[in-house]
């Protein structure tokens, strides 16, 4: 039987997500490793946007693994990764559950 409109978008979406944020995590390492060798660094504006567009699925859990902005002067990369992650997961459900094309 072959996938409907609505599965195809729904594949579609989480292979974004996944493949996002798989390119976020690799993004925030890059950067660490960035920091700990005093070589210039990722812009704080593409690891944001890269978080909040998508990657936050793989942005949240590399800040914790590599413990990188995590610092209290940093607390809106928390907020950012956390909104992206309701986001997501709220057009994750609206696409399952919702909507009907």
């Amino acid at each position: 039987m072959p996938l409907t409109t609505k599965q195809i978008v729904i594949i579609a979406y989480a292979a974004y997500l996944v493949l996002l944020s798989i390119i976020t995590f690799i993004a925030y390492g890059v950067d660490k490793k960035k920091a700990k060798d005093g070589k210039w660094r990722t812009k704080e504006k593409t690891l944001l946007l890269l978080s909040f567009f998508g990657g936050a699925f793989g942005g949240y859990p590399a800040m914790l693994i590599f413990r990188h902005k995590t610092k209290a002067e940093h607390w809106y990369f928390t907020f950012v990764n956390w909104l992206g992650l309701l986001i997501h997961i709220a057009l994750m459900i609206l696409l399952i559950f919702v909507f009907n094309f």
